[in-house]
């Protein structure tokens, strides 16, 4: 069945209280993880009253159009406004309140409270902090507490206060049951953190781990009695993002009557990812690298996301959104911006995203004969059964949900002209993997071509960024085997994560949160960003259920649809996963 959403009325005047640009100096871990992607946080002893991005408060982003929030009109700053003076104990003391909305759920248990945890093991989160949760579901904090600590592990370092830590980090943590659309159950909720900032600064970040037909109920009644009175207030929202551009048009500008755009963190964990973070650190600080990033040496890129699983429980939710809502328009096309986007003027948020956006319109928008589709059927290996898609009981046995998708894209621009950008995401694959692989041209008139036979794929280099699992960086070169003969062998120049920093990567998860505390929004989506994303997609969506296009079926456990092949071929491309040499 599918998400709507409703209405929203603009009648509304009230709205979260104005972000504060805190820059007071940060704990160990602030300056350890992300001092090199604060360029606007400046070691200075007082802040004056301004959005986190830094912006006045009645400015409204170029990017983002006419912003109808309160909080983007009405507010006119004076040039007496007030400074705070860090100096001042008194003034440095301020609270830090994480809700958790849906904390109940699986996403909260596995993911989000595990990251606090996590970041508060790494002393990553200020001296006055709390959690609360937030769901329907009628628990005491003891019971919260007991239902979240079996998810909490000490997995960095495995140091020895770990059992301290966890019951410190637990006496912070407190629930409050409540609807999601009552403002009275959030004024109570309001009172409750009152009680504990005890009348200090008050900071306080919201994540909506909800589905998305009740973000604006939650955000709307937050705002009304639950938001900051003399800090800022933030709010995470997960994907999906709307099931097309209409829907996410609607839910944005639903959103913006109670929020400014500053204050929304649009969260896709994928750019969380160690390897997507170092995509640009790759390509903008090794000279070696960026004179190759164009179609002059690159022969095209691909981006690979399989899963080894079905939905396995997931199938109403999965079934309403399919492979191409749920993993292509957003992890797979952020990831392909961030690779071809041009060198930003800095590592500031709007900078970094601005160059993004760039990239998404420049690309056309999908058509039916660059994509393919698949489904999963049963299948029967080593005397296990593995059941088909239509098995699953919460799915339809006529769906045609796609949970194999192939595309070819293309971005028109001087840089990128004629390049194929090749996308393939599925589920229960023969593998688990998410990667990046750009294959590099020919070498014009090569002396050893006929060392290598009539196959000139095998002489071509090839860089490969593995984002899971098993983190990785190698490149693909040629090189002759010792001895006598002129033989030619391929082999890889790598960087193997778990031997180069054997201690534990973090999880993208706690990234994404410090990034939200500290007021960072590179690695979050923008309206405009969206928007540009949601419209490639939108008329092949479009498309395929109007035309009711069936999926092509594919063995559970296999390597996909066969016609995920023709479409490389129809580019002279062969998928990168399918040799066979990876490490």
């Amino acid at each position: 069945m599918a998400t709507h959403i409703a209405p929203c009325s603009s009648s509304s005047s009230l709205s979260f209280s104005s972000d504060f640009n805190v820059c007071n100096t940060r704990k160990c871990c602030f300056s350890k993880w992300v001092s090199q992607v604060r360029p606007r946080i400046h070691a200075r002893n007082y802040f004056q009253i301004k959005s986190s991005n830094g912006h006045p408060l009645n400015a409204v982003s170029m990017q983002d159009g006419t912003d109808g929030s309160p909080l983007a009109k009405g507010i006119k700053p004076k040039e007496d406004q007030a400074f705070f003076d860090f100096s001042d104990p008194k003034e440095a003391q301020s609270t830090l309140s994480i809700t958790v909305v849906g904390a109940s759920g699986d996403l909260a248990k596995k993911k989000i409270f595990p990251a606090l945890f996590a970041l508060y093991y790494e002393d990553c989160l200020p001296d006055n902090f709390m959690v609360f949760g937030y769901a329907r579901t009628n628990l005491t904090d003891e019971e919260l507490r007991n239902m979240i600590s079996g998810t909490l592990t000490c997995r960095i370092d495995k140091r020895e206060n770990c059992e301290d830590k966890m019951e410190q980090f637990l006496k912070r943590c407190f629930y409050h049951s409540g609807q999601y659309n009552s403002e009275e159950h959030f004024a109570e909720l309001d009172s409750k953190l009152k009680e504990k900032e005890a009348g200090k600064l008050s900071n306080r970040l919201f994540y909506l781990s909800i589905p998305p037909n009740i973000f604006v109920d939650v955000v709307r009644c937050a705002s009304l009695k639950a938001s900051s009175e003399n800090g800022w207030t933030r709010v995470i929202v997960e994907k999906p993002f709307g099931r097309d551009s209409e829907s996410s048009a609607e839910l944005t500008r639903c959103l913006k009557q109670y929020l400014a755009e500053d204050q929304i963190f649009r969260i896709d964990h994928y750019l969380g990812k160690e390897l997507v973070e170092n995509l640009s650190v790759l390509r903008f600080s090794n000279l070696v690298f960026e004179p190759l990033w164009s179609r002059n040496y690159i022969r095209n890129v691909q981006f690979i996301f399989s899963e080894d699983f079905g939905t396995e429980g997931r199938g109403g939710y999965f079934d309403n959104y399919g492979i191409i809502r749920d993993i292509m328009q957003n992890h797979l096309l952020q990831i392909l911006a961030l690779f071809a986007m041009e060198t930003p003027v800095s590592l500031d948020a709007e900078d970094v995203r601005n160059e993004k956006v760039k990239v998404l319109r420049s690309m056309k928008p999908l058509q039916l004969e660059d994509v393919i589709v698949g489904q999963y059927k049963g299948h029967n290996k080593g005397g296990r059964t593995y059941p088909g898609y239509t098995v699953d009981p919460t799915v339809p046995n006529n769906s045609l949900t796609p949970t194999f998708a192939a595309a070819a894209l293309f971005i028109n621009n001087a840089r990128w002209d004629g390049v194929p950008f090749l996308m393939k995401a599925g589920k229960a694959l023969h593998t688990k993997r998410a990667e990046i692989r750009v294959q590099f041209r020919h070498v014009p008139g090569n002396l050893y071509k006929r060392n290598f036979g009539t196959d000139l794929d095998k002489a071509t280099n090839e860089l490969v960024l593995r984002v899971q699992p098993d983190e990785a960086i190698y490149l693909k070169i040629n090189n002759k085997v010792p001895g006598l003969g002129m033989r030619l062998d391929r082999s890889d120049l790598n960087l193997l994560y778990r031997a180069r920093y054997p201690r534990e990567i973090p999880d993208a998860y706690e990234r994404l949160l410090l990034d939200a505390i500290a007021g960072e929004r590179r690695l979050f989506i923008r309206s405009d960003e969206l928007d540009a994303a949601w419209s490639l997609f939108t008329p092949l969506l479009k498309e395929l259920e109007e035309r009711k296009i069936a999926p092509e079926l594919y063995p559970y456990g296999s390597r996909g649809p066969v016609g995920a092949h023709y479409l490389a071929a129809k580019y002279n491309v062969r998928w990168g996963d399918l040799s066979g040499e990876d490490l």
